[in-house]
């Protein structure tokens, strides 16, 4: 992508080649590994009283921000999980993250000061990819709202290193905008001001207070996994391709694990 700031692809972070797509072949038995993981629940739920499947009811809501190209729809499964967790999930209100990213920043900063009103606490955001880049840049940005963040295969440490697949989708978005389409990535998004100020919030420290687990999979046929590991970060290794973070229930449980480890801190203090 001719068109991308040099900074946002460093030395020392490996681009994807064509051949890691078949990386991505898993996504159907992770799929099914959902779905199958949908029946046991629901038979568990007509047998079991939902007070009793509740183990908890969170005291921190959780906002769900999709990854690049997705949207809310993509973690559904995930916060069907959240919730029989006794999580409170919000949708992000993106139908599609095609858009530049501080408008799109800002319409996530906008949707936490709406939950934070409503609920009256910090808010914790699980983010997918790109949404895991927002979901930093907000974390620093706002952590009067934010009280922590999960991000599940974000690219944080070089996002220019992406897939060219993922890359020229970006290029093509770029390219439509630049012809008028409206609402699209433009060109300060990838190698202006968009990108610096998204980049430059990406490598500052994470406020004192605000949690910070990072997700990622050597299995992950779409991003360098060693991008998604920031330093400031609890590391965490899963096994999923990078389409399958949002849908197989072994990452979901993971997700619940750290969430629900805050929280008992939180009842605790």
């Amino acid at each position: 992508m001719g068109t991308l700031a040099d900074f946002l692809a460093p030395e020392g972070y490996r681009q994807p080649g064509a051949l890691s797509l078949v990386k991505e072949l898993r996504f159907p038995s992770e799929a099914g590994r959902a779905f199958h993981r949908a029946l046991v629940d629901q038979r568990e739920n007509l047998a079991t009283p939902y007070v009793r499947r509740v183990p908890l009811r969170a005291t921190e809501p959780v906002l769900l921000v999709p990854g690049f190209l997705a949207g809310d729809y993509s973690l559904r499964l995930m916060g069907n999980t959240l919730r029989r967790h006794g999580f409170r999930t919000y949708r992000s209100h993106i139908h599609t993250n095609v858009s530049c990213l501080m408008t799109n920043a800002a319409l996530l900063e906008r949707r936490l000061e709406a939950i934070a009103t409503r609920r009256q606490s910090r808010v914790r955001i699980v983010g997918h990819s790109l949404g895991g880049l927002l979901a930093r840049a907000l974390a620093v940005r706002r952590p009067d709202l934010v009280s922590g963040i999960v991000t599940l295969g974000s690219p944080m440490m070089a996002p220019g290193t992406a897939h060219p697949v993922l890359l020229g989708a970006a290029d093509v978005l770029v390219r439509l905008s630049r012809a008028g389409v409206p609402g699209l990535m433009n060109e300060s998004c990838v190698a202006g001001d968009c990108a610096r100020e998204g980049w430059e919030e990406s490598r500052r420290a994470m406020p004192q207070g605000v949690g910070f687990t990072c997700l990622y999979s050597r299995g992950d046929g779409m991003v360098d996994p060693e991008s998604c590991v920031d330093p400031l970060s609890e590391a965490v290794e899963v096994r999923a391709s990078h389409l399958g973070m949002v849908v197989d229930p072994r990452v979901a449980d993971i997700v619940v694990s750290h969430l629900t480890r805050r929280e008992r801190g939180l009842k605790t203090a």
